[in-house]
C-alpha cells in the first residue's frame, strides 16, 4: 500500500501508541501528496498527476537523511479537475469539498500532536485551494504551520531540456510531464498515441494569457481538442529521468528546511 515511499516513512503503516510516543512532535514533518485524476490526453494514463507526487515524495523520502523524522500520509488522489471533466474518466471534486478534506485531515494531524504539514501537490488546477486551507488552519490553529507547495516549483529544474514554447505553453501532458512518467511510470505511456496540441495564439501585444500574472478563466475542450497542452511526442525516458533527478534533490532540501522551520518572533 505505500506504493512508491518507503515503508518506515509510511504514516498508515504505525500505530497509534507510535504516534502517541514519538518524540518532538512538533518538528516532525508530515507530508500529504496530492494529484488527479483526471485526462491527460490520449497518450497517458488518468493518474499522472498523482504519480508524480507519491513518486517524487517518495525518492525524496529514501534520500532524506533517516535522522529528520518526515511521514507521508497516503496520497489524495482526487482534486479539483473541472476544467477537465468534458473528456471521460476525469472525477472531480469540487472546490468546497477538496477544501473540506483538507481542512478536516489536516484537523486530524493536529489533534494527534503535530504542527508541520506539507501539501505537496502535482496539479495545477487548485493551488489556490491548498493556499486557502493553509491560512485557514494557521488561523485556526495559530502554532500550526501549513505548506502549500507546488511539486514543480522547486529550484534548478533542468529546464533547458524543453524548448521555448513548451515551457511557456506545455502544460498539460506536454514533454515535461510525458518525460517524467516515462521514467516512473514507463509501463503506462503510450507514445504511439502522442500528439501535439498547442492553444490558438492571443495577440502578440495581449496581456492576457492561460497562466501567468493576467489568466481568464478556461476549459480544456476551450483550448486543445485532445486533452494535451504541449508537445509529448519529443519526450524521452532520459529526459525524464533527469527532470526526476531534480525534482527528488529539490524536495530533499525543501524538506529538511521545512523541519528546521522556525518562524521569528515579531513580538
Amino acid at each position: 500500500m505505500h506504493q512508491f515511499i518507503p515503508p518506515d516513512r509510511f504514516f498508515a503503516y504505525l500505530t497509534w501508541q507510535d504516534i502517541q510516543a514519538m518524540p518532538d512532535k512538533e518538528n516532525v514533518v508530515i507530508v500529504q501528496p496530492i494529484g488527479a485524476i483526471e485526462q491527460h490526453g490520449p497518450h497517458l494514463p488518468l493518474v499522472v498527476d498523482a504519480a508524480i507526487s507519491v513518486a517524487v515524495l517518495g525518492q525524496a523520502l529514501a534520500q532524506l537523511d533517516p535522522a529528520i523524522p518526515v511521514y507521508a500520509l497516503p496520497p489524495l488522489c482526487y482534486g479539483k479537475s473541472n476544467e477537465h471533466w468534458h473528456f471521460p474518466g476525469t472525477i472531480t471534486l469540487s472546490a468546497q469539498t477538496l477544501l473540506a478534506v483538507l481542512m478536516e485531515t489536516a484537523g486530524s494531524i493536529y489533534r494527534s500532536g503535530f504542527r508541520k504539514l506539507v501539501f505537496l501537490n502535482s496539479h495545477g488546477g487548485q493551488p489556490q485551494v491548498l493556499e486557502i486551507a493553509a491560512r485557514d488552519l494557521h488561523q485556526q490553529y495559530s502554532d500550526f504551520w501549513v505548506f502549500p507547495f507546488f511539486t514543480w516549483r522547486v529550484p534548478d529544474l533542468p529546464v533547458e531540456l524543453l524548448t521555448p514554447q513548451e515551457q511557456e505553453f506545455g502544460i498539460h501532458a506536454g514533454d515535461a510531464e510525458t518525460s517524467l512518467l516515462l521514467s516512473i511510470l514507463p509501463e503506462q505511456v503510450q507514445m504511439d498515441r502522442a500528439v501535439a496540441e498547442y492553444p490558438p495564439s492571443l495577440p502578440p501585444e495581449s496581456l492576457l494569457s492561460l497562466e501567468g500574472k493576467f489568466p481568464f478563466a478556461w476549459m480544456t475542450r476551450d483550448i486543445s481538442h485532445s486533452g494535451v497542452i504541449g508537445n509529448p511526442t519529443t519526450a524521452t525516458r532520459e529526459k525524464g529521468d533527469r527532470l526526476l533527478a531534480a525534482l527528488v534533490d529539490g524536495w530533499v532540501k525543501v524538506l529538511r528546511e521545512v523541519h528546521e522551520f522556525q518562524l521569528p518572533q515579531a513580538f
